[in-house]
């Protein structure tokens, strides 16, 4: 329950981040002046407060259970961005959008269902296990410079991916800070984690907002649900050795879940309320050879 509240609000400040971003110039995509120009914008300011609360609500969750838990509730999080767009634009869902509403909660239940996520310890500040983290940035990273060479729409996804991948390594670096918490104060100071989660942090947004900057929520948002509970499963059983089944007959249920988590997800991308922002924004002039 207290992952499908933290889902709630990250959906619903995505949505007002990515309507304030993309009227800002294509210009500032990547470049830390744009978070300097939207914090000037009370809806963005309104977004990052929702976003900020969904994250300390998530923390709550990532205190008291494991990660490969939390993070595929936090995918449902495109339905409730879906579910404010539809209240804003007072337009009826679609089948299409049904059936991804459908595939996405569906999908979560038959991961948590078959592979029943439990156990997972904490590694130790020195512990190999935690190169993973390293691994997984530079695949987000990778994305980042093969997005500038590609069209706009394509460098949006391959940010709104790597964003979505950060998000997770944001979530592992949280979970592993609050279990040295468990462990006293002066432990947690003495550990990298919670430096590491802030610079970490701060990329991911810069990321998050270039992607929204780039393209409309169809676009850019999809990657990064798709992306954050992936990077977040993979790592809670890397990491912090959580157990999912593994007998013939839950590894095909959970397979199955995540495909079609991932598939209702960029069905719901699709959606024709996720472009309303697309419709709105005032045109921009600049030049840019990668249009949208």
């Amino acid at each position: 329950m207290i992952s499908l509240v933290s889902a709630c609000l990250l959906g619903l400040g995505f949505v007002a981040q990515q309507h304030a971003a993309y009227r800002e110039p294509l210009g500032e995509i990547l470049h830390p002046r744009l978070l300097l120009h939207l914090i000037r914008s009370r809806l963005w300011l309104t977004g990052i407060g929702l976003m900020l609360a969904g994250q300390i609500v998530s923390a709550v969750a990532l205190y008291e259970d494991d990660l490969t838990k939390v993070g595929p509730l936090l995918a449902t999080s495109l339905l409730f961005a879906l579910t404010a767009a539809h209240v804003v634009y007072k337009e009826h869902l679609s089948r299409t959008e049904w059936l991804g509403a459908v595939l996405v909660s569906g999908g979560v239940a038959l991961f948590l269902v078959f592979g029943q996520p439990h156990g997972g310890s904490s590694p130790g500040p020195d512990s190999a296990r935690w190169l993973a983290v390293l691994l997984v940035v530079v695949i987000a990273a990778v994305l980042v410079l093969i997005g500038r060479r590609c069209a706009l729409q394509v460098e949006a996804s391959l940010l709104a991916g790597a964003a979505g991948i950060l998000y997770g390594v944001q979530d592992v670096l949280t979970r592993g800070s609050l279990l040295r918490l468990r462990e006293g104060t002066e432990v947690l100071a003495m550990s990298w984690q919670p430096y590491v989660l802030v610079g970490v942090a701060l990329v991911g947004l810069l990321l998050g907002q270039s992607a929204f900057d780039a393209a409309p929520l169809r676009v850019s948002l999809p990657a990064t649900t798709a992306a954050e509970p992936i990077v977040g499963i993979v790592l809670g059983i890397v990491i912090f050795s959580e157990k999912v089944r593994v007998t013939s007959g839950a590894l095909a249920g959970e397979v199955i879940g995540l495909i079609a988590m991932v598939a209702g997800i960029f069905i719901l991308g699709r959606s024709p309320f996720l472009a309303k922002s697309e419709q709105a924004a005032p045109p921009r002039s600049e030049p840019n050879p990668r249009t949208r």
